[in-house]
């Protein structure tokens, strides 16, 4: 036993050479480069620094990634090799459309499921390794929707707690062409789960690959990296409200994705269906979000009294004051502020002391002070929206 959990282990730690491991953290970098240079156009200055997407691709995921791989295991879940190849493949495609929210378990082990099938009624000459499909499709099929529904909760779920984390300030025009702030999610975070694989084959290829016997069948163990990509614009509501509502929704897709699909080990063609369902209800849930914060009136916009938060730097005067995103400043040091420029004359009346008159999110009055340092942001780090369109927005 003990010289098996050491070729297992082996086996888990080889795999994180998989091409999509590292794709994603190349994708991840990629996100973080173009979000601050988006923001930098739009206020000469970002918000979080480059590495914010990277740091949040990992952390959370594996420990969702573990809660998944224990049901999966636990419930005896084998998945065909070919679907884990398809889902690499359709990841990596997915990315080159440069919509990162088509990087979703839906859409990636949805349309995989779907290749499968393809590839199995066209006989497809694949690999020798890669034959562990055509004789067990009664439960092959039901296996890779319960997944998928295992997926859509691990991402509602890092949707829910991670998503609303960090969310970046942009300036975007309203039809009447007015400058209006929203804020934008656009986040990859990597999902590893531990999956039962059918067959030697792996073993025969490479043969430090641990593999186990259960029931006269031959099993492999594979840890696979599921890519989770997620992308939300909110410009009517809350981005932290939002960004929760819409992960409580995909929670609720997987949920029902999972109910459902256990009838596909009774009937084999529910699975299909199921698996149609889970594709159409997540791009259901975007596009019922998009439309509906369309609708809504623009809630980072120029107010006639005070100054809307539209972001914060972090590390900056306003963050250590606890300044939240939607809060509106009416005062500074005593006097009532408007745009930029008043702000900044009230600040010059104390250069060492700060006082801010804050109307929070929930429409109470409250004060934040603090003294100022030689080397603090001269004014403050808040990201606001201005008077002149023609002169763009930055930071204050």
């Amino acid at each position: 036993m003990q010289e098996w959990l050491i070729e297992l282990l082996k086996g888990i730690g080889k795999l994180f050479l998989h091409p999509v491991f590292y794709y994603l953290f190349f994708i991840a970098a990629v996100l973080g480069v173009s979000r601050v240079k988006r923001e930098r156009r739009n206020f000469h200055v970002r918000a979080e620094n480059a590495y914010f997407e990277l740091k949040q691709l990992l952390p959370l995921g594996i420990l969702i990634g573990l809660a998944l791989s224990v049901v999966a295991v636990a419930a005896g879940i084998v998945i065909p090799m070919e679907t884990i190849l398809f889902t690499a493949a359709f990841t990596i495609l997915w990315s080159f459309t440069t919509k990162v929210r088509w990087m979703a378990p839906a859409y990636t082990l949805g349309f995989a499921f779907f290749a499968t099938i393809f590839a199995i009624g066209q006989k497809w000459p694949l690999p020798s390794f890669m034959t562990s499909v055509a004789d067990q499709e009664q439960t092959v099929y039901p296996a890779v929707a319960v997944l998928l529904a295992l997926l859509l909760i691990g991402e509602g779920i890092l949707i829910f707690k991670n998503g609303q984390k960090g969310t970046s300030p942009k300036l975007i025009k309203s039809k009447r062409g007015q400058s209006i702030g929203a804020h934008e999610v656009k986040r990859l975070w990597m999902l590893p789960v531990c999956l039962v694989v059918p067959g030697a084959g792996l073993q025969d290829s490479f043969d430090w690959w641990p593999v186990f016997s259960l029931a006269g069948h031959t099993y492999s163990l594979m840890l696979v990296p599921f890519a989770v990509g997620f992308f939300q614009q909110v410009q009517g509501d809350l981005p932290s409200e939002a960004v929760k509502i819409l992960g409580k929704r995909v929670i609720a897709l997987g949920t029902l994705t999972g109910i459902l699909s256990i009838a596909g080990y009774w009937y084999p063609l529910a699975a299909i269906a199921v698996t149609a369902l889970a594709i159409i209800g997540r791009e259901l849930i975007t596009v019922r979000q998009r439309m509906s914060d369309e609708n809504r009136p623009f809630y980072f916009s120029k107010r006639n009294k005070g100054v809307m938060v539209l972001g914060i730097i972090p590390g900056s005067p306003a963050n250590n004051m606890t300044l939240q995103v939607g809060e509106l400043i009416t005062k500074v040091n005593g006097m009532a502020v408007q745009d930029k420029e008043s702000l900044y004359e009230a600040l010059l009346i104390n250069r060492a002391h700060c006082k801010l008159e804050v109307i929070d999110v929930n429409g109470q009055i409250r004060f934040a002070q603090r003294a100022l340092f030689e080397g603090d942001h001269h004014e403050l780090g808040i990201l606001f929206i201005q008077d002149e369109v023609k002169k763009g927005h930055e930071a204050v």
